[in-house]
């Protein structure tokens, strides 16, 4: 084998091999090709096989290709077919669905169809009236809010609405405020957060939050504060004052959006919240930022700011009205009507009560709901995309939205059905309310009267839940309603009396009556008018009156009241015709309680009697008024009830401060001391608090948690202004006045006297002078009631002075008695008379008063065995018991009468008359400023026609030329005198035209009415009363409009005639506006003539038998006459020449012409003559000093002490 491979043939022979290497390759071949060639041939065949199945197999591919593409084309037919089954099956679901949507839409809007409907109509001819509209909410959100809510009507309803349809202006035919600017379901949310459904209050809530300008609310009920408390306390309200660290508060709730209050402003804001009221808002760098202080805030647009007063009649500058809205939310006679009957009810049929506030609370979220679905709905209305009907939420939306309509609908009529009812049963009780709301208005309006009678909301509430309870029950509802009314009225009436002084207990009385009457539909305005005002027109009666004793004021009276109505038609006729009848009439001392003349008692009503009692006998007018009272309610309100200690504790609780109104004379801190502890109260802490304190000491009781039930808080003040109205409203006021009448001051003296002070002294005769000192000090007391005619001022002697002066008698009689001296009866009398009584007494003719009491009460004449000492016998015989002891004086003091005759203080019994007079006036003056507007009308004429015919009248009596008086050299002392009197009265002239030209425009709105115009001008044109703008650059007067303008008149003839004519003989002093000056002139012009000095120079005066100028024969060469002077507390006999008794009812009369003579002082001898003080008018001097013009000369025939007593005086002016 090795061989046949060529191994070894190789290295045998190279040629060998490679020949054996092709041979070898050769047989392979040869093997090769024999195996091959069958392959090949297999081969072959083979591939014409596979040529041919590869033919085949393209056919099949072909047809397997056709029947693919044809299987495709029919997959995709198959497929659109299966989506088009598919989309029908889903879209006949759909539209099976939308169908049923379609129902349930059809079906649940259906019901609102007619009202979309009507809606959509209406909001159409909404759209066409939104101009008219919208302008009349805009002026009033603008500028209605410091408005009444009779003004706002008036403005509003009457004048706004009138003017738009002048314009033809499209609006509202049933326009109301309340449509637009808020909602039925926001005026109830606002109820539920306690602010009352009234208009006047839902229009104060828009006011409050529809302002762009931040609120002021004047709102002394605090009704307001207390709703913007409940409304934003889930919000984080912040309240302060401007007394508290505010700022870093104020800064907070700018910052986070929070609510802030300011409570209880003053007339004046802090400049320091000046950018806050303007909204000095800027932009920095895109954020709003506002600096308040120095400090740069970023401002929030969630920020809200009130601000609330309780001032019931504040006066802001024009700058603070212009930076915050002012908005005026007084309540209103019917709103706190409508809340109090929710107390009457609530009390009487609490069941009731619950049930109608369940109701209100039921109805009011029933509306919220309602409104809340129908605002989803119309939201998802809104918003939805596409077809509705794919809209499920919408559906169920729906279907709630009806399921919960149908409920509330039956709920609201079921609910409507019962309110019905309960309406109905509360309609029983409204008769109570109104009374409980006239009785509120008659107590609050007295802060007119005095600034100390402020009474709040809420403590009346107090007098009105008591009054509930004390009420007698009766089965009878009639007999209850009865009963609760006349509780109410008499609770009220207490309460109110205790903190009343007693010259206004009468006035608060009749104002009660008046308003009670008022409400009950049964007082005529223009007769109430006439009550307080008479006749103020400017015009004359065509005729005088028919006789002497029926004053010219009286029968200009009567020519009005004639006016009034059928029944009293005839009355000036009646008068004259039967002037006999109505004579003796007047002549009788209570003619109030005897028949009228000519049947006038049948003929008309009781009030009317009253008006003709104010015309002819005004000085019953007070025991008129009473009879009036006690017949329309009850005497019960004629006798005012005394003061008791314990009822005011009883009154009272520890959140109540017990305040003591004092007034002169009078000091409660001795019964004070005695009473607490008496009632076992523990121990009593006294403070004399500045009145700037009293600020602080009003924080610290509103901060005042839970004090003990015993604790109380006493204060005491004389009225004043300075007293905190916080502490006010929420006290129990007190007034504390001396003893009225010399028996129950004597009492009250003795009553604090013992024994043991009777002992102190050994003198015999000290015993009798302490009663004689007691008698004293109780008739300078009680001479203060007669007004001016008493006292020029009112001064306070006490108690104080009654012991001090005690102690003296003691000393001095005590000393006298060692020494065995008489008794110094000069020194006594200096020193009680000068300088213990005297010492307050500030005015020269009130110390000669005093101390000729002491003349004629202390003297040895006191123990005369001959002749029995009495103080006066005028209808007593009020005597000195000369020996006892304290029991046996009060024995005494027991058996003298209750009422004193005038005669006992030695004045006339004329006084008493002035008395009832004057306190006549007060009362007129009062109900006047208790007059809240508008008034009466007048024939028909409103306020402002009155106003404007009176301002036309008064113009028509200013002189159209201008006074001059001019003069080549240089002028007289009297002329001198002229031309300033001319310059001050054209002054007044100047004022008066410029005045009424501004008011007469200011009526026609022409220009704005400014406070000053509306209340001096307007207020007193309404009430014939004298401008005070007037007055102040006129001379002083009392007299009413009508008298002032003939007194103007008068002026200006006098002036004139003196510019044409020369110095007259007869000056009418009373015309000039400082007289002083004309009798400084003719003392100066005498000296200048005679050469006297002028510094010892001085006038006198002698009454001249001329009773008319026209009797003057020339005039005088020094000195002059002057007339028109009234004398008072005397009478002058003219055939006597001297002073005499005045007659009855004849309080001034008007003197003859007095002749004034400039005289040297040592050569002036007078004998028989008594120094009289003549002042312009009847309110003589006050306390300043202002008032006395000179001292003239009356000649008397009896002791001057009589007329001293008398209260004699002259004056320029009466008060007709």
């Amino acid at each position: 084998k090795e061989v046949f491979e060529g191994e070894k043939m190789k290295s045998v022979s190279r040629a060998g091999y490679g020949l054996l290497q092709w041979v070898l390759a050769m047989v392979k071949y040869y093997e090769v090709a024999r195996g091959v060639a069958p392959k090949r041939e297999l081969v072959n065949k083979l591939q014409q096989k596979k040529e041919e199945a590869e033919e085949n197999l393209k056919n099949i591919n072909k047809e397997l290709k056709e029947l693919a593409e044809n299987l495709e084309i029919v997959t995709q037919e198959r497929q659109v077919q299966s989506d088009k089954l598919k989309q029908l099956k889903e879209d006949a679901d759909t539209m099976t669905r939308r169908l049923n949507a379609a129902s349930q839409l059809i079906e649940g809007l259906g019901s609102e169809r007619k009202r979309w409907t009507e809606d959509l109509q209406k909001m159409g001819e909404v759209k066409k009236r939104l101009v008219g509209d919208c302008l009349l909410n805009a002026a009033f959100v603008s500028y209605a809010g410091p408005f009444n809510h009779e003004f706002r009507k008036e403005m509003v309803y009457v004048d706004w609405q009138n003017r738009i349809q002048s314009k033809s202006i499209d609006k509202t035919e049933e326009f109301k405020i309340e449509t637009l600017l808020t909602s039925d379901v926001e005026v109830a949310a606002w109820s539920g957060h306690g602010l009352p459904t009234d208009e006047l209050c839902v229009q104060n809530g828009i006011l409050v939050t529809r302002s762009s300008r931040w609120p002021l609310c004047v709102d002394p009920q605090m009704q307001i504060v207390t709703w913007l408390k409940k409304k934003e306390e889930k919000v984080g309200l912040t309240v302060k004052t401007f007394n508290d660290e505010y700022v870093k508060f104020l800064e907070l709730a700018i910052q986070y959006g929070k609510p802030f209050l300011f409570e209880n402003l003053d007339e004046e804001l802090d400049p320091m919240v000046d950018p806050v009221l303007e909204k000095k808002i800027v932009l920095v760098n895109g954020q709003k930022m506002i600096t308040l202080g120095d400090n740069q805030l970023e401002w929030n647009d969630s920020f809200m700011l009130y601000m609330t007063t309780k001032l019931s009649n504040p006066k802001y500058t024009p700058e603070v009205m212009g930076k915050a809205s002012i908005v005026n939310c007084v309540i209103t006679l019917e709103g706190l009507a409508a809340q109090l009957l929710n107390v009457v009810v609530g009390f009487e049929r609490p069941d009731l009560e619950e049930m109608r506030q369940k109701l209100v609370q039921q109805m009011s979220d029933n509306r919220q709901v309602i409104k809340s679905l129908e605002d989803t709905l119309l939201r998802e209305l809104a918003a939805s995309k596409g077809s509705i009907l794919d809209n499920d939420e919408l559906i169920q939306t729906l279907n709630n939205a009806k399921a919960k309509s149908i409920e509330i609908g039956e709920s609201l009529e079921t609910a409507a059905k019962t309110a019905e009812e309960i309406e109905k049963t509360r309609g029983l009780y409204v008769s109570v309310a109104k009374r409980g709301s006239i009785l509120y208005f008659a107590m609050s309006g007295m802060v007119a009267i005095s600034e100390m009678y402020e009474y709040s909301l809420s403590s009346y509430l107090g007098v009105f839940d008591t009054a509930l309870r004390d009420a007698k029950p009766d089965k009878i509802v009639d007999n209850r309603l009865k009963n609760l009314r006349e509780k109410m009225t008499q609770t009220m009436y207490d309460y109110t009396c205790m903190g009343v002084f007693e010259k206004h207990k009468l006035l608060f009385s009749f104002q009660m009556t008046s308003m009670i009457l008022d409400g009950d539909n049964d007082l005529d305005k223009r007769e109430f008018d006439f009550y307080m005002k008479g006749n103020p027109s400017l015009e004359k009666p065509k005729e005088p009156s028919p006789y002497p004793w029926l004053s010219e004021s009286g029968w200009k009276d009567l020519q009005l009241l004639k006016t009034f109505d059928d029944s009293i038609k005839d009355i000036c006729e009646d008068v004259k015709k039967y002037g006999d009848d109505w004579y003796n009439w007047y002549e009788s001392e209570t003619p109030e309680s005897i028949d009228m003349p000519c049947g006038y008692k049948e003929k008309v009503d009781l009030f009317k009697q009253v008006l003709i009692i104010r015309s002819i006998r005004p000085d019953r007018m007070i025991t008129a008024t009473k009879g009036f009272i006690a017949y329309k309610l009850s005497d019960y309100y004629v006798q005012p009830p005394s003061l008791v200690y314990d009822k005011i504790f009883e009154k009272s609780n520890e959140f109540m401060p017990i305040v003591f109104i004092l007034s002169p004379g009078a000091d409660p801190q001795s019964d004070v001391a005695v009473w607490l502890p008496a009632r076992s109260l523990g121990h009593v802490t006294k403070l004399s608090p500045l009145a700037s304190w009293l600020r602080t000491l009003e924080k610290i009781l509103e901060q005042m948690h839970k004090p003990h039930k015993d604790f109380r808080l006493w204060l005491t003040t004389m009225p004043t202004s300075a007293f905190p109205m916080g502490i006010l409203q929420r006290s129990l006021k007190v007034v504390t006045e001396p003893p009225e009448g010399l028996k129950l001051n004597i009492k009250q003296s003795y009553a604090k006297i013992s024994d043991g002070d009777l002992d102190a002294c050994s003198h015999e005769r000290f015993r009798p002078l302490m009663y004689v000192l007691a008698f004293f000090h109780a008739v300078v007391q009680d001479r203060r009631k007669f007004g001016r005619i008493g006292w020029n001022v009112a001064y306070d002697f006490n108690e104080s002075d009654f012991k001090v002066s005690a102690k003296l008698l003691n000393l001095y009689l005590q000393k006298s008695f060692d020494k065995g001296e008489v008794l110094p009866w000069e020194t006594l009398r200096y020193l009680i008379g000068e300088a213990m009584y005297g010492g307050r007494v500030t005015d020269n003719y009130d110390r000669r008063v005093l101390t000729t009491y002491l003349e004629e009460y202390m003297g040895d004449f006191l123990f005369d065995e001959n002749v029995k000492f009495f103080f006066s016998r005028s209808g007593f015989d009020y005597d000195c018991p000369l020996q006892g002891n304290v029991a046996s004086y009060q024995q005494v003091i027991l058996t003298l009468p209750i009422n004193q005759s005038p005669s006992v203080f030695g004045l006339h019994p004329n006084a008493e008359i002035n008395y009832f007079m004057n306190s006549a006036k007060e009362v007129y003056s009062g109900l006047m400023a208790m007059q809240t507007g508008g008034g009466g009308d007048s024939g028909g004429m409103s306020r402002d026609e009155i106003i404007d015919k009176t301002a036309s009248d008064i113009q028509s009596n200013i002189p159209k030329d201008e006074l001059k008086f001019l003069k080549d050299g240089v002028p007289t002392p009297l002329e001198v005198v002229l031309m300033q009197e001319i310059e001050r009265y054209e002054a007044l002239v100047k004022r008066m035209v410029g005045n009424l030209a501004d008011l007469k425009r200011a009526i026609k709105g022409e220009i704005g009415m400014s406070q000053s115009l509306l209340d001096e001008l307007g207020t007193s044109m309404f009430n014939g009363q004298v401008p005070g703008g007037w007055m102040k650059i006129a001379p002083q007067t009392e007299k009413p409009l009508g008298s002032w303008m003939e007194h103007f008149v008068r002026r200006n003839t006098q002036y004139s005639d003196w510019c044409s004519k020369g110095d007259p003989a007869v000056f009418w002093l009373s015309g000039f506006h400082i007289p002083e000056s004309l009798l400084s002139a003719l003392v100066q012009a005498s000296c200048r003539r005679r050469g006297w000095a002028l510094d010892k120079s001085t006038l006198y005066t002698k009454v001249t038998k001329y009773s008319d100028r026209s009797q003057v024969p020339e005039r005088l060469m020094d000195g002059t006459y002057v007339e028109g002077l009234y004398l008072e507390g005397a009478r002058w006999d003219l055939d006597a020449g001297c002073l005499a008794r005045q007659l009855p009812k004849q309080l001034i009369q008007l003197m003859p012409i007095i002749e004034v003579i400039p005289v040297e002082a040592n050569r002036l001898k007078l004998r028989d003559e008594l120094p009289t003080p003549v002042y312009i008018t009847q309110l003589r001097r006050n306390a300043m000093g202002v008032g006395l013009v000179f001292e003239a000369n009356l000649h008397t025939k009896e002791h001057p002490s009589i007329w001293v007593l008398q209260g004699v005086a002259m004056m320029l002016n009466d008060d007709s």
